[in-house]
């Protein structure tokens, strides 16, 4: 990575660092392993909770005693996304970080700066020995991305401090003081092999290109789902042939919008051309209503010679008509903070699985947890209508905003004092760890700030490097100017 002449070069430094450490979702050994050995290295009282959270204290500074003990907070796991014509490994394999202009991205992979950055950030305060602030306890939690459940198993006692600054949003100059809650819903098909019959013409058919991007912060932008995008094309064909369903594959993570999909279809070789005469029609379509927004949007059709089993009919039309039932996108937007979403769902992933299953991966968020509720209830109807055996991962709760907040207040000041304009107080749709905090450590002072970031929890992810050296600044301003303890 080029060098980074910056204030905040440090951070720079230790994101580099960590870089090369592999750190999935559900297994962050390697980076927990890292930060044990970081606190030993500074002589930092370290400990590691049952699960992998990590706590690292670290005293005042001269002078600084008397200050609220501050808790900075970020989480280890990244998500693991990859353009398909990408080899990379992400349990063994560095990311390979690329700079373009003002830009930090990665060679076709995610780039991990959500949350890599502010872990970062934390390992710079630690390390640092020319900054000013008070007792400092540095909080890293695992598995935020794929079920929160760092945050979940934290426990009463573990840290002490009385403010939280959590390190894990993405626009800078804007403060965050509330997120949504959500929950995952998932629905299970058992379909039945049958044979293709002779004289099929065998096609694989590929939705490529798609934005994708965070299923919070990201929903709002209307991109394109390339789940909903292949269900459509497939319901048209299977409307007009005698299609068989040999395989369905689209999307990965829960909380990413599906920027690829593919199927393998089988119809009578008579139909051979006219299924590529829809697609084409079909295209069009879609870059009619896309093209604007999802400018390398690609749906390929090639022949495919292994196909001599399918999915059974009865099965196929229920699965069709259930991905078209199923709602993907904005439900209804805050009538208490304008231009905030309050509700959305996310047709995440559509995967074949053994024992004969097709599973569908959904994921609901709201600001209110009534709303919440109802989408996956909105979601369950569809996939019981189905036929679709239905699931729910563990929910977890939003973060009522304190526009009251001792270290809000703060924050404001700071930002004002140092840049001349006022910083934007906002809440955010994507999920934070903080509603969480709040079950155990009711008496959290807490907000979330973070340098700005783009088109996280996809290959296209990218870091803003001027905004970090802001944030980076203010977050040092902060520190100098925490409330003493009362």
């Amino acid at each position: 990575m080029e060098k980074v002449e910056l204030k905040s070069a440090s951070v720079f430094h230790y994101f580099e660092e960590i870089s090369k450490v592999p750190r999935p979702s559900k297994k962050e050994e390697k980076i927990i392993a890292y930060l044990k050995e970081f606190g030993a290295k500074h002589n930092l009282e370290t400990k590691v909770d049952e699960v992998g959270n990590v706590l690292i204290k670290k005293p005042a500074t001269l002078g600084k005693e008397n200050l609220k003990t501050v808790i900075l907070q970020s989480h280890v796991d990244m998500v693991c996304e990859k353009n398909s014509d990408i080899v990379h490994d992400f349990n063994t394999d560095p990311i390979e970080i690329v700079i373009d202009g003002e830009w930090m991205k990665a060679n076709g992979t995610t780039l991990g700066a959500d949350n890599g950055i502010g872990v970062a950030t934390e390992l710079a305060i630690l390390a640092a020995t020319d900054i000013e602030h008070g007792p400092i306890e540095c909080l890293f939690t695992i598995d935020e991305e794929t079920g929160l459940t760092g945050a979940f198993a934290l426990k009463e006692g573990f840290m002490t401090g009385e403010i939280l600054l959590n390190l894990d949003s993405e626009d800078e100059g804007e403060i965050f003081i509330g997120c949504a809650g959500g929950m995952d819903s998932v629905g299970e098909f058992h379909y039945e092999e049958v044979a293709v019959p002779n004289g099929y013409f065998g096609f694989k058919v590929g939705v490529l290109g798609l934005k994708g991007g965070h299923s919070g912060g990201d929903i709002h932008l209307g991109r394109g789902n390339a789940n909903k995008i292949l269900n459509r094309y497939l319901s048209l064909i299977a409307a007009k042939y005698d299609m068989y369903l040999c395989e369905i594959n689209g999307g990965n993570l829960r909380n990413a919008i599906p920027r690829e999909a593919y199927a393998i279809c089988a119809v009578p070789y008579n139909d051979k051309e006219s299924v590529r005469v829809d697609l084409n029609i079909f295209i069009a379509d879609i870059e009619n209503e896309l093209g604007s927004i999802e400018p390398d949007l690609k749906l390929t059709l090639e022949s495919e010679q292994d196909y001599k089993t399918a999915i059974d009919k009865d099965t196929t039309k229920r699965l069709l008509k259930t991905l078209y039932a199923l709602h993907h996108g904005v439900y209804a937007m805050s009538n208490d903070m304008p231009g905030l979403v309050e509700t959305s769902t996310n047709l995440a992933s559509v995967k074949m699985k053994e024992d004969h299953i097709i599973k569908i991966e959904t994921s609901q968020r709201s600001s209110i947890l009534s709303s919440r509720d109802d989408m996956a209830n909105t979601v369950r109807a569809a996939l019981e209508l189905g036929g679709a055996k239905v699931s729910y991962g563990h929910g977890y709760p939003g973060w009522k905003p304190n526009p009251n907040s001792e270290i809000l207040k703060v924050a404001e000041e700071s930002y004002k004092r140092l840049f001349g304009v006022d910083a934007q107080v906002k809440a955010i749709h994507a999920g934070l760890e903080c509603g969480l905090f709040l079950d155990k450590y009711p008496h959290l002072d807490m907000i979330s700030f973070g340098p700005t970031l783009r088109d996280v929890h996809s290959p296209d992810e990218r870091l803003e490097i001027p905004t970090v050296d802001k944030y980076w600044r203010h977050l040092l301003d902060i520190l100098v100017n925490i409330p003493e303890k009362k």
